[in-house]
C-alpha cells in the first residue's frame, strides 16, 4: 500500500526550501507547513517580499554591497569616510559586522567569494579586476585583508598579497587573529592560540 505524503505543491515547496543555506529536510518541512497554516497570508507576503527584493536590490558596482540605487550604495555614498583605506572582504554580508563595530571608517571591496579549487572557483571568478581598477585610480594608501582564516581564506589572502606587492607605495595589512574578547584559554583551539602568541602586543 502506498504511503501517504504531502500533495505535490507542498513537496515542491519543501524541496525549494531545502536549497536555502542552513535549512535541512526537517526544517524545510516545518517552514512549509507553517507557511500554509490559516489564515494563509504568509505565503503571499513572503512571495511579495522576495519578488520586490529580486527586482529592486542591485549590487553596488564599486564595493559589491547591496544597493537599491543604480550607482553607489549606502556605504560608498556615506559622508566622512576615509578614501585612503580599503578593506577587502569575501562577501558583502561581511561588511555589516565591521560597520556595526564602528572601528572602521574607510571603504570596502567585496570579492563575492574566495579562491576554492575544490569548488572550481579561481581568481577570475572573483571581483579582482574591479579591485585592480580601483587601485589604479589612485588615492588608496592602505588595503586591509579581512578574510576568513580557513584554507580558502588563507589561499585568497596569499593571492591578494602577491597581487598587491605590485603596488610599492601601498601598505597591506590583515586583521589580527587570536583570542576572542571574554574567551579563556581553555576554550581556544591550537591554531587560535598559536596566532594569538604570534600576534602578541606590548602592554
Amino acid at each position: 500500500m502506498a504511503s501517504v505524503d504531502y500533495p505535490e505543491p507542498v513537496r515542491r515547496l519543501v524541496s525549494e526550501l531545502k536549497q536555502l543555506p542552513g535549512i535541512g529536510p526537517k526544517s524545510a518541512e516545518r517552514i512549509a507547513v507553517w507557511l500554509l497554516q490559516p489564515p494563509g497570508e504568509a505565503p503571499r507576503h513572503l512571495s511579495e517580499a522576495l519578488a520586490r527584493a529580486a527586482e529592486e536590490v542591485l549590487e553596488c558596482a564599486t564595493c559589491g554591497f547591496f544597493s537599491t540605487e543604480a550607482d553607489g550604495c549606502a556605504v560608498c555614498d556615506a559622508p566622512n569616510r576615509d578614501p585612503r583605506q580599503l578593506c577587502i572582504v569575501e562577501q558583502p554580508t561581511d561588511i555589516l559586522p565591521l560597520e556595526r563595530s564602528g572601528a572602521f571608517r574607510g571603504h570596502y571591496h567585496s570579492l563575492r567569494g574566495r579562491i576554492s579549487p575544490l569548488d572550481d572557483i579561481g581568481p577570475e571568478d572573483l571581483r579582482i579586476a574591479e579591485l585592480t581598477e580601483r587601485l589604479g585610480s589612485g588615492g588608496i594608501e592602505e588595503v586591509i585583508l579581512a578574510l576568513g582564516s580557513d584554507v580558502e581564506g588563507e589561499a585568497t589572502g596569499h593571492y591578494l598579497a602577491d597581487l598587491l606587492a605590485a603596488y610599492p607605495d601601498l601598505r597591506v595589512s590583515r586583521l589580527a587573529q587570536g583570542l576572542p574578547a571574554g574567551g579563556g584559554l581553555h576554550s581556544a583551539d591550537e591554531l587560535t592560540l598559536m596566532r594569538a602568541l604570534q600576534g602578541r602586543v606590548g602592554v
